[in-house]
């Protein structure tokens, strides 16, 4: 079978916007959550969020093209075309009908949806734009994406709720490894910190009402009290090794496995046993060829509330033992829960982490939960240079599971 590798990586984050400032403050430790300030959320009861607060469509998408798309599919745009210019991705190099996108959203065009419903409310229905429809559906991130690039081979969308971007990337490599395409531009964007989203997540008392920025998201901690809203997005360009050591490309990293399962247990609650996260754990591991204990490293879903972190430290414990040395943590204590984007940029970095032999730490836990088992990467053991294989677990409403095992290049 084709081997799969990683030639380019974007991102927008509440913690940074760009790969670069992104790597280096997640891995410092950098907290990108901060009080709403997008819209007066007072009435929500719920005070921060992983805003992104530096982006300017115009440096990047482009003034015209911007005004065409909602701000999930601007983020979109901007990911892919620095994954692109990373990878060095052109029509000289590679034939349009050998790249393809699979890039998804788990909401999609959500402020374009409340704005314009309620512009019809207010005006009437004759007053909707015409822009409406392609900018909402939650294909469009995908659409705008192989339009910039001129990808004429598989464009589509994935749609599982938080596991999107996990199975947006795990489905490109599919395509890659079984020969259908020769590159691959993957991930998935959100941009849902707006009066509708944090208003339905609070009604479902999935949110943390912590006021504090530094202390709203506690992945794995005792006192942890929901997750926090985050936005932005995360690419990564995947090539065949033949086709990106054709072209001369610079390798970063290697998909070597991927799981995907569904819990069929309840439209918003994990399984609490954690079989199904720990199955699609297991088979990313065997597609990978190695062992559990070859695994250093777990970026863990982790969104901080009850049931998703004690639920996903059994299924760890189910998979590698509770003894085992791998080291876990979840990179939502600094930038929130970015929904469909978030399995995008925590792949982003478990490469990142992989290729600079430093792991991100478990941010926001002060007192780690008795009933989560587990080894959280903290200032003592995070640096990492002898580890090889990391895996990049997301977890979504609706019982969608889906794990990425990586490989250190080089």
């Amino acid at each position: 079978m084709t081997r799969v590798v990683i030639t380019g990586m974007g991102v927008v984050a509440p913690n940074g916007n760009g790969l670069r400032a992104f790597v280096e403050n997640t891995l410092a430790g950098k907290i990108g959550i901060k009080k709403i300030s997008k819209f007066d959320a007072e009435p929500t009861g719920i005070a921060v969020a992983g805003e992104v607060d530096d982006f300017d469509p115009r440096a990047v998408v482009g003034k015209k093209a911007a005004r065409r798309m909602d701000l999930y599919s601007q983020y979109a745009v901007q990911t892919a075309v620095e994954a692109l210019e990373m990878a060095g991705i052109n029509e000289e190099n590679t034939k349009p009908t050998d790249l393809g996108v699979i890039y998804g959203s788990g909401i999609g065009g959500l402020t374009t949806i409340q704005e314009q419903i309620i512009k019809m409310h207010d005006k009437g229905p004759k007053r909707v734009s015409p822009m409406f429809v392609p900018m909402a559906i939650a294909n469009m991130a995908a659409g705008n994406i192989a339009i910039r690039a001129n990808a004429q081979n598989i464009c589509t969308s994935i749609v599982t709720a938080c596991a999107t971007g996990t199975n947006s990337i795990g489905e490109a490599y599919r395509q890659i490894k079984e020969g259908r395409a020769q590159a691959m531009i993957a991930g998935g964007a959100e941009a849902s910190v707006n009066e509708i989203g944090i208003s339905g997540f609070a009604a479902l008392n999935a949110l943390s009402t912590t006021t504090d920025p530094l202390k709203a998201s506690k992945p794995f901690d005792r006192d942890r009290n929901g997750f926090v809203l985050g936005e932005g997005g995360g690419a990564l360009v995947l090539e065949s090794l033949e086709h990106a050591q054709a072209r001369g490309a610079n390798i970063i990293g290697e998909v070597v496995g991927y799981g995907a399962t569904g819990d069929a247990y309840h439209i918003t609650a994990p399984d609490p046993e954690g079989k199904g996260a720990a199955r699609a754990m297991q088979q990313a591991i065997d597609e990978a060829g190695i062992k559990p204990a070859e695994v250093a490293y777990i970026n863990a879903h982790g969104t901080a509330t009850h049931a998703n972190d004690s639920g996903e430290a059994l299924a760890i414990n189910k998979v590698f033992g509770k003894d085992s040395d791998v080291l876990v943590s979840s990179t939502k204590g600094m930038t929130g829960h970015l929904l469909g984007a978030a399995g995008a940029i925590e792949a982003v970095i478990t490469v990142a982490a992989l290729q600079q032999g430093k792991l991100p730490m478990n941010g926001g836990c002060e007192n780690q939960d008795e009933e989560c088992q587990i080894n959280l990467v903290d200032k003592e053991n995070q640096v990492a240079p002898d580890a090889q294989y990391a895996l990049s677990n997301s977890f979504g409403f609706g019982g969608h599971n889906a794990v990425l095992a990586f490989r250190k290049w080089g």
